[in-house]
């Protein structure tokens, strides 16, 4: 069976689960199962690999352990150890490894939809027959991972995290990231900009292992919501990235913008903030030059304070923190008082519909 049509029948027995409601729940569904099956093949590579490795799952809620006989626990028990042992002990699991961290934070928000064990096991014995240690097997179902990721344009309010792919390669290209230089997405949503980025240094200037632990040791990432971070880790781990500790599940504009000191300062930004909405009350005094509640308008503010003398970055945004009155005048002024700008493409009201039918800007700027 073609990767394709293995998931397509995963998502189709989903659909019988009377507790799956939606392509969003649909999807998170499927990513903590699959997260859980990829850190097992990993770790079964690395403990033949690494003398001294030991997994950060406990070895009873291990994949290979519980989940990869098809003739395994199903029904009820399989409802009980999911709901009462896998998920308290994962949302619990010490930090101890960077690792751990990232299982931890994974399922920290994750829940489990599914109702039917009956129709869980037959999702299980799908998933089980994916091998993630296969080259050709992982890439397979990489380029499916990213359909499926394209696919939260018809999920509801959950395609406020895709960035459409021809604007992130449009956007790395000018950019030209190169390993060593530290790059960070503010608001990483399901990770479109980092893997565009590491593809892009992987072709064109990664030639040695070196290279590539200079790479994944220079990406930083953070994202506020659940769903995208639990999306955006995997994504990670399909990219080749064995710890992606470094995606950390936090939202950025919750500090004062006065506390970001020099040591955090990076060379690159590539990042599309979420617009349109507002933050909670309270947020906008970590701005105090700058009191808005406008999401877009105060990452703009934070992306200037982040970047070191020198460093770049490219923003998608909204027309209004360009062109707009009031605080967003003083913004402008900001911009091009500390930065070089250096240029605004203006995208067609469709890329972002229909979760934003306003108009949207790409700004490159050099601090």
């Amino acid at each position: 069976m073609s990767m394709r049509n293995l998931v397509k029948t995963i998502q189709d027995v989903m659909r019988k689960d009377v507790g799956v409601d939606g392509d969003a729940q649909r999807l998170s569904q499927l990513v903590w199962m699959f997260f859980l099956k990829i850190i097992d093949d990993q770790d079964e590579a690395l403990e033949f690999t690494r003398d001294d490795y030991t997994s950060p799952i406990p070895e009873h809620l291990q994949w290979r352990n519980w989940a990869a006989d098809p003739e395994g626990i199903t029904g009820d028990e399989l409802q009980d150890f999911v709901n009462l042992q896998l998920f308290p002990t994962l949302k619990e699991l010490p930090a101890t490894t960077s690792r751990a961290r990232v299982v931890r934070s994974v399922f920290e928000d994750a829940y489990n939809y599914m109702k039917s064990g009956q129709l869980m096991r037959q999702v299980i014995n799908k998933i089980s027959e994916v091998d993630f240690n296969s080259l050709s097997e992982r890439q397979h179902f990489g380029d499916i991972y990213e359909q499926l990721l394209n696919d939260l344009q018809n999920a509801g309010n959950a395609g406020e995290y895709y960035t459409p792919r021809a604007v992130t390669a449009f956007m790395v290209q000018q950019m030209d990231p190169k390993p060593g230089q530290i790059l960070m997405d503010t608001a990483c949503g399901t990770g479109g900009f980092l893997t565009c980025a590491m593809r892009h240094m992987r072709k064109h200037y990664v030639k040695r292992p070196e290279d590539e632990a200079t790479m994944q040791s220079s990406l930083r990432a953070v994202e506020q919501k659940p769903l995208p971070h639990m999306l955006c880790t995997t994504n990670m781990l399909l990219h080749n990235v064995e710890e992606p500790s470094w995606v950390r599940h936090d939202n950025t504009l919750a500090r004062p913008l006065i506390s970001w000191t020099k040591d955090e300062r990076v060379d690159m930004i590539l990042t599309n903030p979420p617009f349109g909405g507002k933050e909670e009350d309270g947020i906008e005094n970590n701005f105090p030059q700058f009191k808005t509640r406008e999401t877009a308008d105060l990452f703009l503010a934070l992306i200037i304070r982040l970047l070191k003398k020198n460093g770049r970055a490219a923003v998608v945004l909204p027309d209004g923190s360009l062109f707009g009155e009031g605080i967003k005048t003083r913004l402008k002024e900001h911009l091009l008082t500390e930065c070089n700008l250096h240029t605004i493409v203006r995208l067609p009201n469709s890329v972002f519909k229909p979760y934003a039918s306003i108009g949207t800007n790409q700004k490159r700027a050099v601090q």
